[in-house]
C-alpha cells in the first residue's frame, strides 16, 4: 500500500499526518523538530512511505539533508504555492496543514524546491557576510554624516584607498571643534577601522575562492563579472542541469516582465523579481559596470549602450543583467570561456 506523508514544521515542533492512495488518514502525530524522532514516527506508521513533503522555510534545509540521511523520500516544496492550496480550508490548523500537505505529496500538485549543497551554503555565508559588513560601514558612515550636518559640517567624499582613512581624518578634524563630536570621533573610528579591516578580509578571502575555482575564472572573463559575482552565481544556482534551456535562468532570478493573459487582455509588466534578490542586484552591478566603466569593446557592450540611448540606463542596465545571466550560464554549460569575436560570429 502506497503511504504519504506531510510534515508541518515549527522551530520547536512538527506535525505529522499519514495517508494511504485513496486519501484517508492513516496516523497523526506530532514531534519535536528533532529529524531521528520525526524518523521513527514515519517508520512506525508507514514503513515504506512514496513522498515525504515539507514547506520550504528556515528549517528546511537541514531538515531536509537530515532525513535524506536517514533513507526517506523527502521533498521540500514551494510554500507560496502550497499556501495558496492549503489556504482552502476554512480553518487554519498544523495539522490542518500536515493533511493537506500529505494530499499535496499524493496527487503530485507541487512545485518541488533544490536544496542547493552544503559547499554552496558556506560560499553563500561568506558572500553574505560580506555584504553585512559592507552595510553595517555605509551605516555607520551615513549616522555620521547625518550628526555632523546638525553642527555645519558637511563632509566631502571618501575612496576606497587606505581603508576610508580620509573619512576618519575629516571626523577626528570636526571632532577638534567640539567636545561631543571629538567623544564621537573617539568611539567612531575604532569600529570603523575594524568594519573595514573585516570587509577586505572577506574581499581577499573570496578572491582566494574564485582563484581556485576554474569555473568562476571562466566566468570572470564576462566583463563587468568579478569574483563577487561569479562566485555568488555558481553558489545561487548550484547546478546548471536544473535548466533545460540557458535563457531559462533570467526567469528564475526574477529578470524577465510579468504577464497576465485573461481572454483579450494580455498585457507584460515590470520584471518579476521572484528569485534571489542578492544574485539579482550583483548582476545590476555588473550590467552597471559593462555600461559605464567597461572599455574594452565587445558586442556585449555595444548592445547594452545602444539599448541605454533608446529606453534609459535602468532599463537597459536590466536589460543587460537578464542578458549577462544567460551568458555565465552558456559558458557553465559549454566549458567555454567569453570570446568577443566568437559572439560577433554569431
Amino acid at each position: 500500500m502506497s503511504h504519504y506523508v506531510g510534515l508541518d514544521v515549527s522551530v520547536k515542533s512538527v506535525s505529522i499526518c499519514v495517508v494511504d492512495a485513496s486519501g484517508a488518514v492513516l496516523a497523526r502525530g506530532e514531534t519535536t523538530s528533532d529529524p531521528d524522532e520525526i524518523a521513527a514516527f514515519i517508520e512506525e506508521h508507514a514503513c515504506d512511505p512514496d513522498r515525504v513533503v515539507h514547506e520550504s522555510g528556515i528549517l528546511a534545509i537541514w531538515l531536509t539533508r537530515e532525513l535524506e540521511k536517514r533513507g526517506l523520500p523527502v521533498i521540500c516544496i514551494d510554500a507560496r504555492l502550497a499556501h495558496k492550496a492549503l489556504s482552502g480550508r476554512i480553518n487554519k490548523s498544523d495539522p490542518g496543514d500536515a493533511e493537506g500537505l500529505a494530499h499535496l505529496a499524493r496527487t503530485g500538485w507541487f512545485s518541488r524546491v533544490h536544496i542547493r549543497s552544503e559547499a554552496s551554503e558556506r560560499v553563500r555565508v561568506l558572500i553574505g557576510t560580506r555584504e553585512r559588513l559592507i552595510r553595517i560601514r555605509k551605516d555607520l558612515e551615513a549616522h555620521v554624516r547625518g550628526v555632523l550636518k546638525v553642527f555645519g559640517i558637511c563632509m566631502g567624499s571618501v575612496g576606497r584607498t587606505n581603508m576610508r582613512q580620509r573619512f576618519r581624518d575629516q571626523l577626528a578634524k570636526a571632532g577638534q571643534t567640539d567636545l561631543a563630536i571629538s567623544v564621537m570621533a573617539d568611539m567612531f573610528n575604532p569600529i570603523h577601522k575594524a568594519v573595514c579591516a573585516a570587509t577586505e578580509a572577506m574581499d581577499d578571502e573570496l578572491k582566494a575562492i574564485a582563484r581556485e575555482s576554474g569555473l568562476a575564472r571562466r566566468l570572470m572573463t564576462v566583463p563587468g563579472v568579478g569574483p563577487v559575482v561569479a562566485l555568488s552565481f555558481i553558489a545561487t544556482l548550484d547546478d546548471a542541469g536544473r535548466f533545460q534551456r540557458a535563457k531559462d535562468v533570467g526567469a528564475f532570478l526574477g529578470l524577465t516582465p510579468r504577464r497576465h493573459q485573461s481572454g483579450d487582455m494580455d498585457w507584460s509588466g515590470r520584471i518579476s523579481k521572484c528569485g534571489d534578490r542578492d544574485l539579482r542586484r550583483l548582476l545590476y552591478s555588473a550590467a552597471t559596470t559593462l555600461i559605464t566603466q567597461v572599455r574594452k569593446p565587445s558586442p556585449l557592450r555595444t548592445w547594452a549602450t545602444r539599448l541605454q540611448e533608446r529606453k534609459g540606463f535602468k532599463k537597459a542596465a536590466v536589460a543587460a543583467s537578464r542578458k549577462l545571466a544567460v551568458v555565465m550560464m552558456c559558458i557553465w554549460r559549454d566549458g567555454t570561456v567569453f570570446e568577443p569575436t566568437r559572439e560577433a560570429v554569431a
